[in-house]
């Protein structure tokens, strides 16, 4: 299906659904300390979100048996919460989704868990969400996917860091999946060009190794397959006629 051009209604029942997104988001990484575990982040993030009247998008998604993706060091996307806690100096990706009067957002935010004196994982988030926030800056009416690409990989490049190419972002909206794809890397002037009243999801996942990915045999967790440190980044995006809006974010 391809991201076609919204509604006055749809952009409208989308912001809200990206607010409450973000404002659970913001709740579970208020949550995140030692020894605290998956699964009671994703008790959190359900009662959270119910509160606001919106409902999970993931949760039983292709048979996502979760309401949100957590992802741990070296698990880059799609990680199943379970009742192993959080240690200091963990790095966990949230990815979440949320469904409200039909429309669908997406986004993501890694965090360092407690407070470790680790400027190498530091370096690694600022890095991330610079790729994300530049990226993010070069949407606008009549972009092309490759301006996107080319965007977030010039930061991820800069400084040696893997860009996993097997996952990439997508347009998103009336399903969580929607084309076009959104590629972390490419050629400006290349791809699919995007109109204003679109909605995307931009979601650059950067490692400290190999940009190679293998998925563990629940069949969902992915991670890196030299074992580095992942970070994940996501927001999900309008499209204007002056540029963009970040849907997901406070």
């Amino acid at each position: 299906m391809y991201n076609k051009v919204k509604t006055y209604d749809e952009i409208e029942a989308i912001r809200k659904s990206g607010w409450m997104l973000a404002t659970v988001l913001e709740k579970v990484i208020e949550a995140v300390k030692p020894g605290v575990t998956g699964l009671e982040i994703d008790e959190l993030a359900n009662s959270e979100l119910k509160k606001l009247g919106g409902v999970p998008a993931f949760l039983g998604y292709q048979g996502f048996p979760n309401s949100i993706c957590i992802s741990v060091n070296d698990a880059v996307v799609h990680g199943i919460p379970n009742d192993t806690p959080f240690k200091e100096g963990d790095v966990v990706g949230f990815d979440f989704g949320v469904r409200y009067n039909g429309m669908i957002t997406d986004a993501a935010r890694s965090v360092i868990v407690g407070s470790p004196n680790n400027s190498q994982l530091d370096k690694l988030l600022k890095t991330t969400k610079k790729s994300l926030d530049t990226a993010i800056n070069a949407v606008e009416n009549g972009c092309s996917v490759g301006d996107i690409g080319q965007a977030a990989q010039r930061v991820i490049d800069a400084e040696g860091y893997g860009n996993v190419r097997d996952l990439v972002g997508h347009g998103v909206g009336h399903n969580v999946h929607e084309e076009p794809e959104i590629p972390n890397y490419g050629l400006a002037g290349t791809g699919p060009k995007l109109k204003s009243g679109m909605t995307i999801a931009i979601e650059p996942m950067v490692t400290m190794g190999d940009w190679r990915v293998v998925i563990d045999p629940d069949g969902w967790t992915i991670r890196t397959r030299d074992g580095s440190v992942s970070a994940h980044f996501e927001d999900t995006i309008l499209v204007t006629d002056d540029g963009c809006e970040i849907l997901t974010r406070l």
